[in-house]
């Protein structure tokens, strides 16, 4: 899809399709090391698949995140088994900007599996053990890689550590996670967090582990969001983790690795406790500190928080001080916007001539400029300050975790990037009436100007505003208003420097076009906040959600375009109104598209009003046939988050209230078969209906041989009239 719209890098990658035969595998070495030399008959023998990571690449462990889980397939003589692949403890996967993008591994990589020859071989014979593995191997790009890997051992009555591999492998294996006598853990939950608590078991642990992080071995918890970690001083461990949109919310219990990066055992082993636990009715107590002791600090893995504060998104901590040098440039660059710098020059020789160059009266004037621009930006922080209190009654106090609040962010992003990039101006009739006041003489006309400059004759500075005010709303009254000042003192500096080095105006570069290319250079920022934001929103809604949210977005700039084409200078009055009228109603339609559900106060809502709720399990042969044994009616969807069709089809059936009903009401059991990433059963049974690609929806009734097959497209109608049969 992506390289559909970047044509030139399609090119180019199609280019290098000769060339990935020869590269894939290059940043992946794989072979197959046993532990000892030889086979003894009967004996179990551990094996392991190796992979050599190139510098920056990974793979990635059984519950990837985003990635693909590494497979063998083994081709073994008569009479042999194996064992899945023992998973070691995995890391959190980042990429350069320390954004996590998966669960797996780096380096030198060993994936023990134990193998069982028969107990009847022949010693002095030799046995060849094959695999075809198969991975997904990354670094700011991925690539699938595979390899035929074997490995030839003797048949033996006794055999010895392999010199190589044999102290490594059995090293691996040891430290395998496991749960461990020495630490104790309990699991709580409810509608949005985990609650993991591990204690340990006597009064002095045997180890202090740090950098601690949970990773679920199914979907359950969100792989990429922050977890929470607060230690006490009695060696006891909290760890809130939140619990995936799109999880089921029948989950019962918890299952995965618990890693800590100086182990769980006091010589530093064990870096993963593994974790089965059935959630328990209570949340647990407390934990109390030492009184005496200061309280023990809040420690996540992917970005700081504050106590009692958890963060919406994973996003990197910036000082005070980096804000305010932030704004500092901001304000500056307001200057060079093509409304405000040419009247830097003419602004301060006005100065001179009212002063009658006196040049303390021209530094005067200067400083009542500044305060006008100062008072302007106070102004916007006391109206601020007023709407935080009101929202405070509000329960105004996380916005970032609102999917409300970051979708109007966005938009607002997206309006004032459109209005940088030139698509349509701001205020063209207020500048009008900004140059009129500028022209009142004396210290009230400098003071004019200065509120001017921020307010009515500079409307070109609000696309830079709204980020200012967008950040302003997460930060404390306090700071906000030392945000907003910094801006006022970088827009009224260059004034201030002039009016007291008058004589540097001749130095000033000329207005000309270069002055737009910066406006609309300046737009890809506020572009990428928008990026970031819309990354935000995915943690919050479901995919659905995410994917309408982005639809919405399109829909609000086709709209502002609209206006924009139509309200240019000299337009005849009747493409004017068609063009407002039109971009109002498009505007309307893509709030209304992409306005995101709140999955926790829906779910609460729904739960209040008595309402149904699906719940997708995952689906699998072995689950049909099982159901199908019991009697029930199961609905199947084959989907894939890349299919947009799939995602449309569940937003108009799965948001219907009758379907809804239905469903409930017939107790119809739904199952999920995520084609997302590459499933080798999912295609089987696709194939057995002659089907090749996704959306793809069956109904099994009970008492029948054969499924419904639903069309392509759906609607609420169409699945009601074949839940009937």
């Amino acid at each position: 899809m992506r390289l559909a719209r970047f044509p030139l890098f399609a090119l180019f990658a199609l280019g290098l399709t000769a060339l990935l035969p020869l590269t894939a595998r290059a940043h992946v070495k794989a072979s197959l090391v046993a532990a000892e030399t030889a086979i003894v008959p009967g004996k179990p023998v551990q094996v392991a698949l190796r992979f050599v990571h190139d510098e920056h690449w990974h793979t990635y462990w059984l519950n990837p995140g985003t990635g693909l889980v590494t497979t063998i397939a083994w081709t073994l003589p008569p009479g042999w088994k194996a064992s899945e692949i023992q998973w070691p403890a995995p890391k959190a996967l980042k990429d350069r900007t320390g954004t996590i993008v998966g669960n797996g591994y780096e380096g030198d990589l060993l994936l023990p599996v134990t193998l069982t020859p028969p107990a009847d071989l022949a010693p002095g014979a030799s046995v060849t053990l094959k695999a075809a593995a198969e991975w997904l191997m990354c670094e700011d790009v991925c690539m699938p890689g595979d390899a035929k890997v074997s490995l030839t051992l003797p048949v033996a009555a006794s055999a010895a550590p392999d010199p190589a591999f044999g102290a490594r492998l059995s090293a691996v294996v040891a430290n395998l996670p496991r749960a461990e006598s020495a630490w104790k853990l309990s699991a709580t939950r409810d509608a949005k967090n985990v609650t993991l608590t591990v204690t340990p078991t006597s009064a002095n642990p045997a180890a202090t582990p740090s950098d601690l992080r949970f990773f679920a071995d199914d979907n359950f918890v969100a792989y990429e969001l922050p977890q929470i970690v607060t230690a006490a001083a009695n060696g006891s461990y909290v760890l809130t983790l939140p619990i995936s949109p799109d999880a089921p919310k029948d989950t019962a219990k918890l299952a995965g690795v618990l890693t800590s990066s100086n182990g769980w055992r006091a010589d530093g082993s064990l870096p993963g406790l593994r974790v089965d636990l059935a959630f328990t009715a209570a949340a647990p107590a407390p934990v109390k500190t030492n009184a005496s002791a200061p309280a023990a600090p809040l420690v996540t893995t992917t970005g700081a928080t504050t106590a009692g504060a958890p963060a919406a998104a994973p996003a990197a901590p910036v000082s005070l001080l980096g804000t305010l040098f932030l704004a500092f440039v901001g304000g500056l660059i307001l200057n060079l916007m093509p409304c405000v710098f040419p009247v830097l020059g003419i602004k301060i020789l006005g100065f001179v001539n009212q002063a009658g160059q006196d040049k303390k009266k021209v530094i005067l004037h200067g400083l009542v400029f500044a305060l006008g621009v100062l008072l302007s930006f106070w102004t916007l922080a006391v109206v601020l300050a007023v709407l935080r209190a009101g929202g405070d009654q509000l329960g105004w106090g996380f916005q970032l975790q609102s999917p409300l609040f970051v979708f109007a962010l966005a938009a607002v992003m997206l309006i004032f990037a459109m209005n940088m990039s030139g698509v349509f101006e701001f205020g063209l009739s207020a500048t009008g009436v900004g140059s009129d006041l500028q022209m009142k003489s004396g210290f009230a006309g400098s003071f004019f100007t200065g509120v001017l400059a921020t307010v009515v004759a500079t409307p070109c500075s609000a696309p830079f505003l709204a980020p200012a005010l967008g950040a302003a709303l997460t930060l404390s009254t306090v700071e906000s208003f030392a945000v907003f000042t910094a801006i006022a003192i970088g827009l009224a500096g260059p004034y201030l420097l002039l009016s007291i080095f008058p004589a540097a105006v001749k130095i000033l570069p000329r207005p000309g076009a270069w002055m737009e290319t910066f406006k609309q250079f300046m737009a890809f920022p506020l572009y990428a906040t928008v990026a970031y934001l819309t990354w935000v929103l995915a943690g919050q809604t479901t995919e659905n959600g995410s994917l309408m949210a982005l639809f919405g977005l399109v829909l609000i700039a086709l709209g502002v375009w609209f206006y924009g084409r139509y309200n240019a200078p000299g337009t005849k009055p009747a493409k004017v109104r068609f063009g407002t009228v039109t971009a109002a109603l498009v505007f309307a339609v893509g709030v209304w598209t992409g306005w995101p559900e709140d999955i926790a106060s829906k779910t609460a809502a729904a739960q209040a009003a008595g309402a149904p709720e699906v719940v997708w399990e995952k689906w699998s042969p072995e689950t049909v046939a099982q159901l199908r044994a019991e009697g029930k009616t199961i609905y199947v969807d084959f989907t894939a988050r890349w299919c947009a069709t799939c995602q449309t089809n569940k937003k108009i059936v799965f948001h219907s209230d009758a379907v809804l009903r239905a469903f409930a009401a017939k107790k119809i059991v739904t199952l999920r078969a995520d084609w997302t990433n590459k499933d080798p059963a999912i295609t089987a049974e696709l194939a057995k209906y002659q089907r090749s690609a996704v959306p793809f929806n069956v109904i099994w009734q009970p008492g029948k041989t054969a499924p419904v097959i639903l069309p392509e497209l759906l609607t609420p109608s169409i699945v009601l009239d074949a839940i009937k049969g």
